[in-house]
């Protein structure tokens, strides 16, 4: 089971959090501004946090630099009344992976947060092995006995992607959130380049394909 931080100075706002996230599943902790916290993050593992901006003590945009300045690649959902552009932007260049405004829709909610989840257990597992085939995280690259591909990161997140989850249909646009962000401005086009790209790279292994799903999206298939 997950365990979230819910980072809130209104209690009402905790206590609707935490009914949700309990109801689907979640182990969840609960703290009233950015000091409470880091002193739960001191104590309990914690996988993602969901973080107001507006607290006392310690805001959600001085709570998220400070946990980044350590490195940290925890997950950080920013949820906020605050609307404007320049919120968000200030959001995501102190370090939050995500944003979204109240009063939030529920469904969306949940949706984001497992996102984030697969994204971070993704990351963090840094190796898949599909036969003979090596996908190294911290290198960049796909090996097999004597050879070894280098891929720009990009191309390797999306193949590393696809192939922790085999079998598994992703459309185009679920492909541009995990991998570029839903922040970005570049067309879902791109999807299609680098996946065209990727298949002229590993055309001649045996361990796996990229499959398109007509109408869908994609997916990968591990062949041994």
């Amino acid at each position: 089971m997950f365990n979230l931080l819910v980072v809130d100075d209104e209690k009402n706002a905790r206590l609707y959090m935490e009914a949700v996230l309990k109801k689907n599943n979640y182990n969840v902790f609960t703290a009233c501004d950015g000091k409470e916290a880091l002193d739960i993050l001191d104590r309990e593992h914690i996988d993602l946090v969901l973080l107001d901006i507006m607290m006392p003590n310690m805001d959600g945009y001085e709570f998220t630099e400070m946990l980044r300045s350590v490195d940290d690649t925890m997950p950080i959902l920013m949820i906020s009344a605050k609307q404007l552009p320049d919120d968000r932007r200030r959001g995501f260049l102190a370090g939050t992976d995500d944003y979204m405004t109240k009063p939030v829709d529920e469904q969306e909610m949940l949706l984001r947060i497992k996102a984030l989840l697969r994204r971070a257990r993704i990351v963090n597992e840094k190796k898949i092995t599909v036969g003979d085939a090596v996908l190294d995280y911290e290198s960049l690259t796909v090996s097999r006995k004597d050879e070894t591909v280098f891929l720009p990161q990009k191309e390797f997140q999306l193949l590393y992607m696809l192939l922790s989850y085999p079998g598994k249909i992703f459309t185009r646009i679920q492909l541009m959130d995990e991998i570029w962000g839903p922040e970005c401005e570049t067309g879902w086009e791109t999807v299609t380049v680098h996946i065209a790209r990727l298949r002229k790279r590993f055309e001649n292994w045996d361990e796996f394909s990229i499959e398109s799903v007509r109408g869908l999206g994609y997916r990968a298939v591990k062949k041994v």
